[in-house]
C-alpha cells in the first residue's frame, strides 16, 4: 500500500522543526561543555585547596568522598554531552548511553553517601536500583551482540516424538 507523500507545505514544517531541534541541540552541546569545563576546573581548585592546606598532600576520607564526588560529577557532564551529541548526529537516545549516565549517578550517591546517618531501607533501595541498571545495561548490550537468528530450525537436528 503506498502512502500519499507530505505535501510541500507539510515538508516545510518539518524542515522547520527539525532546524529548530538542531539549534536547541548544538545549544544543549555549548551549554553542557561550559558546564563540564566549569566543573573539571572547580575539581581542580578543590583538589588544590585540599592538598596544599595542612597536612600537606594528605587528605582525610571526607575530603576524599568530596573529591570523588566531583569527579563523578565530571564524568556524569561528559556522558551526558556524549549522549546529547549521539542524538545530533544520529537522531536518536542510545540506551545504553543513558543507563551508564543513570550508574555513574546513583554510583556517585553511594561514593558521598554516609553510612552512619543513611537507612537500611534506602541502601536496600540504592542496591535494588543498582542491579536493576546494571541488569538492563547487560541485557541490552547482549541483545546488541547477538546476531538476529534468520533461519528456522533444521528439522533433521530435533527428535521426533
Amino acid at each position: 500500500m503506498n502512502m500519499p507523500s507530505p505535501s510541500k507545505r507539510t515538508r516545510h514544517f518539518l524542515g522547520l522543526i527539525q532546524g529548530f531541534e538542531s539549534v536547541i541541540i548544538l545549544m544543549l552541546i555549548v551549554l553542557m561543555m561550559a558546564v563540564v569545563t566549569l566543573s573539571a576546573l572547580e575539581l581542580a581548585v578543590v583538589l588544590f585547596d585540599k592538598i596544599s592546606s595542612p597536612p600537606v598532600l594528605l587528605l582525610n576520607l571526607q575530603e576524599l568522598l568530596e573529591l570523588l564526588g566531583f569527579f563523578m560529577m565530571v564524568l556524569i557532564g561528559l556522558e551526558l554531552l556524549e549522549t546529547i551529541k549521539n542524538y545530533l548526529t544520529q537522531h536518536a537516545l542510545h540506551v545504553e548511553v543513558v543507563l551508564l549516565v543513570a550508574m555513574i549517578a546513583v554510583s556517585r550517591k553511594v561514593i558521598i553517601l554516609d553510612m552512619k546517618e543513611t537507612s537500611a531501607e534506602l541502601m536496600i533501595g540504592i542496591a535494588i536500583l543498582l542491579f536493576s541498571l546494571s541488569g538492563s545495561y547487560y541485557l541490552i548490550k547482549k541483545g546488541m551482540n547477538e546476531p538476529p537468528e534468520t533461519t528456522l530450525p533444521d528439522s533433521d537436528t530435533h527428535p521426533k516424538l
